[in-house]
C-alpha cells in the first residue's frame, strides 16, 4: 500500500493550485516496464528504416492534432507562456519530420572497399533500451529530442521526466501509441532517484541520456560507468553573449533581452552573462536595462505578459538566493531583484551590474530572468571573460564584422553552439550539445541518431 512518501502532487506555478496527484512506481513495477520495453524492442529493431520513418512522421502529425491540449498542459504544469508552448510543439513536429528523412540517410549501410581487395559493410545496429532522464523546462521538447532519434535508430525508450511535468510525460506516451508506435516501446517511469539508479544498472538498458544539472550529470555518469554503459549528457550552462566595440547596440540590446527572458529565463542555452566592451558599455547598459525593466509578468495564458512564473517555489527561492549572494559580494541591482507579493511563483526581469568573479552571477547558472552585466576592457578581454567559465553549452557574438565574429566563433569561443547577431534555441538540422561541465555528446543534425547505435564492421573476401 502506498504511503504519503510515495505520492506527489503537480502544482500550477501561476496559481499555486494542485493539478493532479501521482504515485511512484515500485522497483518491481519499474523493472516490469523495462522488460516490456525490451520485448517490444526485439520486434522494432527488425523494422526497416522506412517503416520506422513512417511512424516518426505519424508522431509529428499526431502532435499537430493535439497541439492545443498539449500546449495548455505544458503552460499549466510549468508556467511557460502559452505562445511559447505552441512554438515548442512546432519545433518538435519539425524534429520528427527532419529525423524521419535524415535518419534514413544517416543509418543506411555504408559500403567501403578494403585495402586487400575485400568488401566492407558498416551497419548501424540499435543497441537496445535507451533510458532518458529529462528536466521540466521544455516538457515536450526534452523527451522528443532524444526519443525520436533513438526510436528512428531502432531502440526502445524509457522516460523519467521531472515530476512537476508528469502529465506531459504520460500524454506523450498516449500520442506515440496513437501515432502507431508499438505498445510498450516507449515507457514512462514515474520513479524516485533510488529506483532510477537501479534502472541504469538493469541489464536491458544499454544507454543513458540526461539533461539536467552538472551534479546530476556527474551522478549518472558515475553510475553508468560502473556498469560500462554509454551516456550522453546535456548539462547546465552560463552562456556568454559578447557585445564587441563595433556592434549594433540597438540590435544587440533587443536580442539580448529576448534571449534572457525566453521561457521565463529557464533555458539551459539562454543568454545569461552579457559581456560588453568598455567603449559601448554605457549605451548598451542604458538600452538593455530600459527594455528589461519594462517586461511585465503575469498569467502565462494571457498574451499581454512577457513573463510567466518560475516553475516551482523552491526554484524561485534558489534563484533569489543567488541574486542576494551576488549583491552581498558587490553586484548591484539595476532593475528587478525582489520577489513580488502576489500569488504564483513570479520573479521580475532583473539586471545585475558590477558582476565580478566570485559572485554566483558570474560563476554559476542563474535559472530565471536574471541577467549578469559584465564590462570588458576590449574585444580580446571580452573573449577571455566569456571563456572564463566551467560551462560551455552556447553563446553569442554581436559585431558588424561578420567575418571577425565567425573567426572568433570557430577558433576562440570554447562552447558548443554560437549565435552571431542572433539568438536561437535548437534547430533540427544543427548539432545540439556542449563542452566542459555542460556535458558531452550531440543531438539533432543527424548526430543524435548515431549516439546509441552499434556501428558494426562487416567484412568479406
Amino acid at each position: 500500500m502506498s504511503t504519503d512518501k510515495n505520492k506527489f502532487k503537480t502544482i500550477n506555478p501561476a496559481t499555486e493550485e494542485t493539478i493532479a496527484e501521482y504515485t511512484y512506481l515500485s522497483g518491481d513495477e519499474a523493472t516490469n516496464k523495462v522488460e516490456d520495453c525490451h520485448k517490444a524492442f526485439l520486434n522494432w529493431k527488425l523494422k526497416s528504416l522506412d517503416e520506422r520513418a513512417n511512424i516518426i512522421k505519424s508522431i509529428g502529425k499526431t502532435l499537430e492534432k493535439h497541439k492545443e491540449s498539449y500546449a495548455q498542459l505544458m503552460t499549466k504544469e510549468m508556467g511557460k507562456l502559452l505562445s511559447q508552448s505552441y512554438q515548442e510543439i512546432d519545433l518538435c513536429i519539425a524534429i520528427c519530420n527532419y529525423t524521419a528523412t535524415e535518419g534514413i540517410k544517416q543509418l543506411q549501410d555504408e559500403e567501403r572497399p578494403l585495402y586487400d581487395g575485400g568488401k566492407g559493410t558498416i551497419h548501424y545496429s540499435p543497441i537496445g533500451v535507451v533510458y532518458g532522464i529529462q528536466p521540466w523546462n521544455f516538457p515536450l521538447y526534452q523527451p522528443i529530442r532524444y526519443s525520436i532519434a533513438s526510436l528512428m535508430a531502432g531502440n526502445g525508450v524509457l522516460l523519467k521526466h521531472a515530476k512537476n511535468v508528469t502529465g506531459c510525460a504520460l500524454k506523450l506516451k498516449e500520442i506515440y501509441e496513437e501515432a502507431g508506435l508499438p505498445k510498450n516501446l516507449f515507457q514512462v517511469l514515474v520513479i524516485n532517484h533510488d529506483v532510477s539508479d537501479d534502472i541504469i544498472a538493469n541489464k536491458y538498458v544499454k544507454g543513458i541520456t540526461l539533461t539536467g544539472s552538472t551534479p546530476a550529470g556527474k551522478h549518472v555518469a558515475v553510475k553508468s560507468a560502473e556498469v560500462i554503459k554509454k551516456t550522453v549528457l546535456e548539462l547546465g550552462s552560463n552562456d556568454a553573449y559578447i557585445v564587441l566595440d563595433d556592434a549594433d547596440i540597438n540590435k544587440a540590446a533587443k536580442i539580448c533581452a529576448d534571449a534572457r527572458i525566453y521561457n521565463n529565463g529557464q533555458t539551459c542555452i539562454a543568454a545569461k552573462r552579457f559581456i560588453v566592451v568598455d567603449s559601448v558599455y554605457d549605451e548598451f547598459k542604458k538600452q538593455f536595462v530600459n527594455i528589461l525593466e519594462r517586461m511585465s509578468y503575469g498569467d502565462p495564458t494571457n498574451d499581454d505578459f512577457d513573463l510567466g512564473p518560475i516553475a516551482r517555489k523552491d526554484l524561485r527561492e534558489q534563484l533569489h538566493e543567488k541574486v542576494e549572494k551576488s549583491v552581498e559580494k558587490g553586484a548591484e541591482i539595476l532593475c528587478g531583484g525582489k520577489i513580488p507579493n502576489t500569488k504564483g511563483y513570479y520573479y521580475p526581469s532583473t539586471v545585475l551590474g558590477n558582476v565580478t568573479p566570485g559572485q554566483p552571477a558570474y560563476n554559476e547558472e542563474l535559472f530565471g530572468p536574471v541577467a549578469s552585466l559584465i564590462k570588458a576592457k576590449d574585444n580580446t578581454d571580452a573573449m577571455r571573460i566569456a571563456n572564463d567559465s566551467k560551462f560551455g553549452l552556447g553563446g553569442g557574438i554581436f559585431s558588424e564584422d561578420v567575418d571577425k565574429a565567425m573567426d572568433l566563433a570557430k577558433n576562440y569561443f570554447d562552447t558548443g553552439m554560437i549565435h552571431i547577431n542572433s539568438y536561437g534555441l535548437a534547430y533540427p538540422n544543427m548539432p545540439f550539445g556542449g563542452v566542459k561541465n555542460s556535458g558531452y555528446g550531440r543531438e539533432h543534425g543527424g548526430f543524435g541518431v548515431k549516439e546509441f547505435v552499434n556501428a558494426k564492421a562487416i567484412t568479406q573476401a
